[in-house]
């Protein structure tokens, strides 16, 4: 099985399997195992311990509120807002966007960057993946 490992700046790393899972290959990305600071691992493994039910529940927790997606969603067309910029283009309340974007930050959904006085706001890989099963399941 071939595997290509990529570090990313944000010190996530990805490994990538030639093998696919059937709800990955349906949004057309090969298995994928992803380690963040976190700790968890999205993607198809063989070990089925309660540990990782945990750490996946944890995840889906992070990103299971409308806002928290629609942060996912814009973010994904636009990158490296602040959460001024998050909640003026949502019209939400500014402490409400920061505490959304914390906790999708926690679980390794979006990355943050100081830029001077500002925090600029990205997906992670995990973020881009999450986003990518979330639309298929319209």
């Amino acid at each position: 099985m071939r595997a290509n490992n990529i570090t990313l700046d944000s010190g996530i790393k990805v490994i990538l399997n030639s093998t696919y899972s059937n709800v990955l290959k349906n949004i057309g990305i090969e298995d994928i195992d992803i380690y963040a600071s976190g700790g968890y691992t999205i993607g198809m493994t063989k070990k089925t311990d309660r540990a990782r039910y945990y750490r996946l529940q944890r995840l889906v927790r992070g990103f299971s509120n409308h806002r928290r997606i629609e942060i996912l969603e814009l973010l994904s067309g636009k990158p490296e807002l602040s959460v001024r910029e998050v909640s003026e283009e949502l019209d939400i309340n500014f402490k409400t966007a920061s505490e959304h974007i914390r906790r999708l930050a926690i679980v390794g959904l979006v990355h943050k960057r100081a830029e001077n006085t500002n925090v600029r706001h990205k997906l992670t890989v995990v973020g881009i993946v999450i986003l990518k099963f979330l639309r298929t399941l319209e």
